[in-house]
């Protein structure tokens, strides 16, 4: 501080005994203020100079934190600091009458409060007045900030969940003074949210101010409010992770039974497996899901997948019933063999072994049984030669009959390869037409995310 440093310190030195001295003076001008102010003051009756002149009370909300949104219960629980203004004709002074002294602090219960509640108030509690001081200014107006815990009816909606947004309004009016007596009005366009704690669940989008003027059933003379209401928008992360996503994997698993070789075993398996899956998620979801006449959309898709499943699983049943036709079953009809074993087959690159793609075997007809080369189907005459055996007759009948049996045998096998292949070939359709209604419908609930 340098030469300086001694004459300032005698200066605070010289200052020190006056100082509690002017303190001292404030504090009897404010004890002197407020003796004169409440002396003859009543805090019963509304303070205005002309009882027919309504009183305008400046209504402002700032949102501190979202504590619960009860989905079932349709309840919203918020923080928030609640400022009220207005002018007290009664409590005003001169400034230079009290040494400058232009605000001064009491408590709240001391002066007049206006009655302002809130309408939709979901608790059973009586409303907690708060303990708060008023800011008192020699002008007479009156500035009172509280702190409130507010329980409010909300209608919520939850057929986009978890992609849905909410909008819950908070009314604010007075409970006795009518719109002549009383009119309360909002600061600003909404609810400030500076200094808003962001919600883990929720986004605010915001908060606007709306003030109306109606006429009850119960009373002549309107009452006017003002309701601020709250746009939230759910964060849907948590949902996808561990409801959506498990669900969309799922269910394209579950077209892929189609793939399975049908020897395997596991192909209705598969399905059952995956359908039980669903059941489980199905009951999860139940469980943090509000009541409501709307099924979400996350429910939705649930149903359309265990739909989807059902019916893949009783189709799979089918086709194996077409695979295991045993030697003993009819020919392929000639629609389903030049349709299904033709086209399809080559449309959908189902081939033989060795076969080429886009090439099908042509349609077989069953072979008519032919009598064996050297006289099986000669009529019988006797021996020519004279040192031919006479059991020739008979061997060539044990013969025609073996060759015979052989065909019948090549034949009934040439069926049942056929409804295998045509079993392949029904895996091999509604693979594709499953696997892309699961990838539709996964990717319509996803695009909703984005």
């Amino acid at each position: 501080m340098g030469p300086q440093s001694p004459r300032l310190s005698l200066g605070l030195l010289l200052l020190l005994p006056f100082l509690p001295e002017c303190s001292g003076a404030e504090g009897r001008l404010a004890h002197k203020l407020f003796r004169d102010l409440f002396a003859n003051y009543t805090s019963a009756l509304r303070p205005v100079a002309d009882t027919d002149q309504a009183l305008n009370v400046t209504l402002e909300v700032t949102l501190s934190q979202i504590i619960d949104m009860d989905e079932r219960n349709q309840v919203l629980t918020l923080y928030l600091w609640i400022r009220q203004e207005w002018t007290d004709a009664y409590l005003r002074w001169d400034p230079d009458a009290y040494g400058g002294l232009d605000a001064i602090r009491i408590p709240s219960s001391l002066v007049w409060r206006p009655d302002i509640v809130l309408y939709n108030k979901a608790d059973a509690q009586p409303p907690a007045s708060a303990s708060t001081n008023v800011v008192l200014r020699h002008d007479g107006a009156v500035r009172w900030d509280a702190p409130a815990i507010t329980r409010s009816s909300c209608r919520v909606d939850v057929s986009a969940f978890p992609f849905d947004a909410q909008r819950c309004g908070l009314t604010f009016g007075s409970w006795t003074h009518g719109g002549h007596q009383l009119d309360v009005r909002p600061r600003g366009a909404g609810a400030s949210l500076a200094d808003f704690v962001e919600n883990v669940e929720w986004r605010v989008l915001g908060m606007p101010a709306r003030r109306r003027v109606l006429t009850y059933g119960c009373c002549s003379e309107p009452y006017p409010d003002v309701t601020f209401t709250l746009l939230l928008r759910r964060r849907a992360a948590a949902y996808v992770c561990n409801l959506l996503l498990p669900c969309v994997l799922i269910s394209l698993l579950a077209p892929l039974a189609f793939h399975l070789p049908a020897d395997s075993g596991e192909k209705v398996s598969l399905g059952v497996t995956v359908l039980l899956a669903l059941t489980v998620f199905q009951l999860l979801l139940a469980e943090s899901m509000p009541p409501a006449e709307s099924v979400p959309l996350i429910g939705k898709y649930y149903m359309a997948t265990m739909t989807m499943v059902t019916f893949s699983t009783a189709l799979t049943i089918l086709i194996m019933n077409l695979h295991y036709c045993g030697p003993s079953a009819r020919p392929v009809p000639a629609w389903a063999r030049a349709l299904l074993l033709g086209r399809l087959a080559r449309g959908l690159c189902v081939r033989e072994r060795g076969e080429p793609c886009g090439q099908s075997r042509p349609p077989e007809s069953p072979p008519s049984p032919q009598p064996p080369e050297g006289g099986a189907g000669l009529p019988a005459s006797p021996c020519r030669e004279p040192q031919c055996l006479c059991h020739q007759e008979a061997l060539l009948h044990h013969v025609a009959t073996i060759a015979n049996t052989f065909r019948s045998h090549r034949a009934a096998q040439r069926r049942h390869e056929d409804w295998k292949r045509l079993a392949r070939v029904m895996d091999r359709f509604f693979l594709g037409i499953f696997f892309s209604m699961a990838l539709v419908m996964s990717l319509l609930v996803l695009v909703q995310a984005l």
